[in-house]
């Protein structure tokens, strides 16, 4: 059975308060549990991490490399500043999912551009929470097909 881990970023624990036009009115709680059902409908073994704190996201994804088969990565406002965070990933070496629940190409200029998007397996943005739900899909496919 594989298994995999859902690390969220800053602010993702107020789902539901803030800017509902950008990120719905579902809160956090709803989030984990609509990816735990799709896990375990996939047989997926989840774990469903969250953090403010730079350094404990880093240190989320260097403990996941002996742990896990797969990362989904929503790192928020890190995306567009942490080189930490992307040097991390890189070190996984094993699939990577990119989430965003909104789109950043919609957004502010400074949004375009994810410094962590070069080292992941493949991206999702602009679909709302549905874009996890998309990513525990392909996360099964890469990991059934090994590619």
């Amino acid at each position: 059975m594989s298994k995999i881990i859902i690390i969220n970023g800053p602010n993702l624990n107020l789902l539901g308060e803030r800017e509902q036009t950008q990120y719905g009115s579902k809160d956090y709680k709803y989030l984990e549990e609509i990816c735990q059902k799709r896990a375990n409908e996939l047989n997926f073994n989840l774990d469903i991490k969250q953090s403010n704190v730079e350094g404990d996201i880093v240190n989320i994804i260097q403990d996941s490399r002996k742990t896990y088969d797969g990362i989904i990565i929503n790192a928020a406002g890190y995306s567009h500043t942490s080189v930490a965070i992307r040097d991390a990933l890189s070190i996984f070496k094993k699939p990577i999912i990119e989430v965003h629940i909104s789109n950043i190409y919609k957004r502010e200029d400074f949004r375009h551009k994810s410094l962590i998007s070069a080292v992941v397996t493949g991206i999702i943005c602009g679909l709302g929470t549905n874009g996890y739900i998309l990513a525990i899909n392909s996360m099964h496919e890469i990991l059934r097909n090994e590619n």
